[in-house]
């Protein structure tokens, strides 16, 4: 048939059919929603992009004021003589040679007490939290047990004798930490090659006499760091107390406190922790080597699969070596109040349903309204509420989330319910939208609210959602606009 020849009456009939069906627009609307994840992608990967961002001034930030900091009980390292053979052939003199090898004892009973002044320090746009802590150790080392170790009295050198404490980052030390030991006064020096028992070793010589039952110590040393602050408890019973000014401290680690309390704007933990789940002996002897691994990955905040795989790694890698690593620690974080980037990606991977939703609302708009939306128009409302996602970001970094989410929200409402009046020429309809588009924003935001049970409330919610529709859908003639023609 040639088209052409008909009347043009006929003709625009035919056309006007197919644009009018119904099912054909819903099609429509299908694959633009479709086209739409697109630019919600995009938008993904700019909020990662920046949180990555984040992350690099973040870390600049503790680079130079300190890191994450770990304080460990102190170690007393005993130096002895151990004679090894060259060769199997008979010992004789020249075939023998003398090995420097060190005891290493652990304490009896290590208090630590710790008060910590957390802050933010910014850079630009972007901060990081950090705190200075005034921190105290004191305990005692028992008898050293030489039966034990079956090395001959002889062979040890007493006067070598030296008290090894251990930190993360040396930058984060204000002054050099002091040392009062059985009564005397004495200064750490750091050693970067010979006693590598931690990360950074700060190391004292002592006097210890091989009969006295009870040597005591005490250290106190101020100490910066950013984001953790992580103790290693070596002693046979190691006691901690820390208290400081911050709102949501996270306890993690080995063991949780024994006794808490988390304020407005204060907290205090104890813990009383028993050396029975401790991987070290009480003593044992050799070569100088580290005794922990610390992964500070695994102390920012990091989610989900990648959380876990990281602690895995740095699990399976420290026991392939025999060491200590974060799961032997005590963790207090210090977790910044809002998490902006976090948030705006959790709202954003609602956005396809909030564009889904909003369509289904103009398609059933039209219907019962009798009014024309061109597809165009559609585009442009699915431009608007993608862009709502970027103008969150953008605003969040600067007034924060809460403000930041209902000025997008606000401003993107009102957009799309002008632009719907000046297409229907309708205030109620309008009105109308608007007033859906509003509650499906304030649903989100409650969504990010509940945390632990947003799952079952967006259930619930998207369930009561489809109902309404499911329940409109019953009072519209979807056939109306195959037989009869609407106002344009």
């Amino acid at each position: 048939m040639n088209y052409n020849n008909l009347p043009p009456t006929e003709q625009s009939s035919f056309f006007e059919k197919i644009s009018n069906s119904t099912v054909l627009k819903l099609f429509v609307i299908f694959f633009l929603s479709l086209i739409l994840l697109i630019p919600l992608a995009l938008i993904s990967d700019l909020i990662e992009e920046r949180k990555n961002r984040e992350q690099e001034v973040s870390d600049g930030i503790t680079l130079n004021w300190g890191k994450d900091q770990v304080i460990s009980s102190p170690v007393l390292a005993i130096p002895y003589r151990e004679t090894i053979p060259l060769s199997t052939e008979k010992a004789e003199k020249s075939n023998l040679r003398e090995e420097l090898k060190w005891i290493f004892v652990l304490p009896k009973t290590s208090n630590i007490a710790t008060d910590v002044t957390p802050q933010h320090l910014s850079r630009g746009i972007y901060n990081a939290v950090v705190y200075n802590s005034n921190i105290t150790l004191e305990g005692s080392f028992d008898k050293i047990s030489l039966e034990k170790l079956e090395i001959p009295h002889e062979q040890i050198d007493w006067k070598g004798s030296k008290l090894i404490f251990g930190i993360q980052d040396f930058k984060g030390l204000g002054k050099r930490p002091s040392l009062n030991w059985d009564g005397n006064e004495l200064t750490f020096d750091p050693d970067f090659n010979n006693l590598k028992l931690f990360t950074q070793n700060l190391v004292c010589p002592v006097s210890l006499d091989p009969q006295k039952t009870d040597n005591r110590f005490k250290i106190k040393l101020n100490l910066k760091g950013s984001k953790s602050l992580n103790f290693l408890p070596l002693g046979d019973q190691t006691n901690i107390q820390a208290k400081g000014n911050w709102a949501n401290p996270s306890f993690t680690g080995a063991f949780l406190p024994s006794k808490r309390n988390t304020e407005t704007s204060n907290f205090s933990a104890s813990w009383e922790i028993p050396s029975f789940s401790r991987k070290l002996p009480q003593q044992w002897t050799g070569d100088a080597r580290s005794i922990y691994q610390f992964d500070n990955n695994l102390e920012n905040g990091n989610e989900g699969n990648e959380h876990k795989a990281a602690q895995t790694a740095t699990t399976t890698l420290a026991s392939a070596n025999n060491l200590l690593d974060n799961t032997d620690m005590i963790t207090i974080n210090f977790l910044p109040d809002i998490n902006n980037y976090q948030k705006t990606t959790r709202v954003a991977k609602y956005g396809i349903l909030v564009i889904l939703l909003t369509f289904t609302s103009l398609l059933f708009t039209e219907v019962i309204k009798k009014k024309r939306i061109h597809i165009i128009q559609y585009i442009l409302i699915g431009a608007a509420m993608v862009l709502f996602y970027t103008l969150l970001l953008a605003l969040s970094e600067h007034i924060g989330f809460n403000l930041a989410y209902l000025t997008a929200s606000v401003a993107t409402v009102m957009l799309i319910g002008s632009f719907i009046k000046s297409i229907t020429k309708d205030q109620k309809s309008a009105l109308l939208l608007s007033s859906i588009l509003a509650l499906f924003y304030l649903f989100i935001y409650i969504l990010m609210q509940l945390r632990d049970y947003s799952l079952v409330a967006g259930t619930i919610g998207i369930f009561i959602i489809l109902a309404i529709l499911m329940r409109v859908s019953t009072k519209i003639n979807w056939y109306q606009f195959d037989n009869s023609h609407v106002d344009q």
